[in-house]
Formats: structure tokens, sequence, C-alpha cells
């Protein structure tokens, strides 16, 4: 029910995103969503790949600072209000999203991922909610 996710700490330089591109394509690893967060000196550069220990080991190797965090991934209906919805709901269970980012599949579905502070309180909530979580093997391509 956990989607993985791959965070990078990155110099706010110019050509480290580029860097990072590239060191995952030499790979051959398809990078699937990505957000950055950046401050004046760093960034944190959040992804999910296709083979995201591959994409760890390769990141490593390549200088790049990386760790990894599992998500919640839940699906909504692209449309005005799938998402608010969702927030509402969490909002009413007092659950806390430390952040989040999203992304739309093919099937006009968007997938939102989150970050919360009790993740497997989160997922009895949502399952209580009806709300549809991406399950264990599921691809999010």
């Amino acid at each position: 029910m956990l989607v993985n996710q791959v965070a990078v700490f990155l110099e706010n330089k110019q050509g480290r995103i580029s860097d990072f591109c590239r060191a995952l394509s030499n790979a051959g690893i398809n990078l699937i969503t990505m957000s950055i967060a950046d401050t004046t000196d760093f960034g944190i550069l959040r992804a999910i790949t296709d083979d995201n220990d591959k994409a760890i080991k390769v990141l490593k190797d390549a200088g790049f600072t990386v760790s990894s965090t599992d998500l919640l991934g839940i699906e909504v209906e692209d449309k005005p209000g799938g998402l608010a919805d969702v927030l509402y709901t969490m909002d009413n269970a007092g659950i806390n999203i430390e952040y989040l980012y999203s992304f739309v599949k093919k099937d006009g579905k968007a997938m939102i991922l989150f970050k919360v502070a009790n993740i497997d309180e989160t997922i009895e909530i949502c399952k209580e909610k009806h709300l549809k979580i991406i399950e264990t093997g599921v691809s999010i391509k």
C-alpha cells in the first residue's frame, strides 16, 4: 500500500538536476515523477522511478546524497474537487500531511502521493472512508 520515493539532496547550482536525470538515464532507469523543494543553498528532489533500488545505488555511486521514504498513494478523479475531498477527509480525521505531490495517469485519474506523520493510522482511516489507496504491486505508471 506504500509507494517508495527516492529523495536526493542537491546543491542549488546550475546543472545538478540535469546530472541527476543523466545518471538515471545512463543506467536505463525511467523517471516516473519528481518534485523539487529548494532553499538558497540546496534543494530536495523527490522522485519515483521504475526501479528505486537501482536508482539509489546509481545515484550514490554518482556522488549524490540519497535516502528513501515510503509514501501513501491515493488515486482520485482528475476533476475539480477531487483533491479537495481527500484533503477534507484527512483534515477531519486529524491527519497531519507533511507534504504531497501528484501526477495524472493516462486514464484520467490523479495520483496523489502523501508523506504523513502516521502512515499506518492514515491507511486505516482511508480504508474506512473508502479512499482508493494504491495497492502494493500496482503500477503507478
